[in-house]
């Protein structure tokens, strides 16, 4: 490896230590510490005014008018559903299908429903707290066995959130990365999906079987479950139609067959897509025939609009101002000559894409605590690798996402909402999401190494 390599690795390096120095000590936002970061290399490369001040722009642009639309109307999309308790009806009624001895299985199908609209945040306060309310066997007086009982069910739910958040778009990381890396949204959902299940199952109700004995359970509480919902709640049925209506035109428009027609074409493109599911969660959740919804108390009185669209908004103000900066870092990443660089690498066989596309996102995770700031630096690094390393750039998008997960440690705010809603110790929630994330992690490069030998 030349000289120039050498230092443009270690000064790349030192700017990401920048951006993590800058957010967990000095308590700067992503967006600003991403935007310092990036300037900074391109003072360390001598990089022109101009052409830093370029870069930054592009890759904020970049951002902002492909995957930031699909970020965005994602999140309103969830948070529709959370507010109008549809999102609550559709979990009580998957989590309550099944039998005591088979609701770990419930919690983890719960979670991969809920999860494909739900951003991960969303999808943990809002899961949890009913998985807490459920009654379980043993009964008054059974004490720590009622606290494993429940956490035997929480951490199914946090495995099927957690794939879901790292694997399959329409969730930031993989549509950024998806993005990026010049894959196709339709192959990596339907590669996520099916990718995702038996890592869920494994990271879930395998996993949580396992740790469950070792664990001193008997605080667990899931949270607050005071939430206050519209009455009566929506049909599961319509809760379920609606979140897999962008599902389900995506992965249409990746059938070859399905995909020449221009109608399903232009439906089937994301941003179209989760813009016609909003458009439907609108009318069937918040229309004046079912009754009205005053944002405060749940009650079904009047529509106070300004308070729906403030808290459906609102929370993608934060998430796209980060992604954005990391955006804008990773242009000036390609400008610096960080992905040529990692190219030639892959390029003389040392070391496989795909792990090296994973091990990138394991340490900016571990630095940053950041799944979402991991994939988007570690894809922006690696996107000259996808079109010249003869890996399928969909399997890069999920070696990435998998990467992002690895070992939630204690700068992972994550790992302190769990830990509120499992209501652990420290060194407990160590010994479980902490683990749960590392084998959800190294299960996926596994699978990902597999799969893409195969296909």
């Amino acid at each position: 490896m030349l000289g120039g390599d050498v230092w443009l690795i270690l000064a790349a390096g030192g700017c990401i230590v920048l951006a993590v120095v800058l957010i967990i000590r000095l308590k700067l936002h992503p967006f600003l510490a991403l935007l310092c970061a990036a300037l900074a290399l391109a003072v360390a490369r001598g990089m022109a005014p101009d052409r830093a001040i370029g870069a930054v722009q592009k890759g904020f642009g970049d951002i902002m008018g492909g995957a930031g639309l699909v970020v965005a109307l994602g999140l309103t999309l969830g948070t529709m559903l959370q507010l109008s308790g549809a999102a609550a009806s559709l979990a009580g009624a998957t989590v309550g299908a099944v039998g005591p001895r088979w609701r770990p299985w419930g919690c983890l199908l719960a979670s991969l429903v809920l999860g494909l609209p739900l951003f991960f945040e969303t999808g943990v306060v809002l899961l949890l707290p009913i998985i807490a309310a459920l009654p379980l066997r043993g009964g008054r007086g059974s004490g720590d066995r009622d606290g494993r009982q429940h956490l035997r069910l929480m951490l199914p739910a946090l495995a099927g959130l957690s794939v879901l958040h790292a694997l399959v778009p329409p969730h930031p990381g993989p549509i950024i990365a998806v993005d990026q890396l010049g894959a196709g949204v339709g192959p990596t959902l339907v590669l996520g999906v099916l990718l995702g299940l038996p890592i869920a199952v494994l990271a879930g109700p395998v996993f949580a079987g396992l740790i469950v004995p070792h664990v001193a359970a008997s605080h667990i509480t899931g949270g607050t479950t005071g939430k206050a919902y519209p009455t009566p709640l929506p049909s599961p049925w319509v809760a379920l139609a609606v979140v897999l209506l962008p599902v389900v035109l995506i992965a249409a428009k990746a059938v070859p067959a399905l995909g020449q027609n221009p109608v399903l074409a232009l439906l089937g493109a994301p941003p179209v897509a989760l813009l016609l599911a909003n458009l439907v969660a609108l009318a069937v959740f918040f229309a004046p025939r079912r009754g009205r919804w005053n944002g405060a108390h749940g009650d079904r009185t009047v529509v106070d609009w300004d308070a729906l669209w403030h808290q459906a908004m609102a929370p993608a103000a934060g998430i796209l101002l980060s992604i954005a900066g990391g955006g804008a870092f990773k242009q000036v990443l390609v400008e610096a000559g960080l992905a040529d660089t990692l190219a030639r690498i892959a390029q003389q066989g040392a070391v496989s894409p795909i792990v090296l596309a994973w091990g990138i996102a394991v340490l900016i995770r571990l630095a940053t605590g950041s799944a979402t700031v991991a994939t988007i630096t570690a894809s922006g690094a690696l996107s000259a690798v996808a079109g010249t390393s003869g890996v399928a750039p969909e399997w890069l998008v999920l070696a990435v996402g998998a990467g992002s997960l690895f070992f939630s440690h204690v700068n992972d705010p994550g790992f302190w909402l769990v830990k509120n809603y499992l209501g652990l110790s420290t060194a407990d929630t160590l010994k479980t999401w902490s683990v749960m994330e590392t084998i959800v992690s190294v299960t996926g490069l596994i699978l990902v190494l597999a799969a893409s030998h195969l296909f």
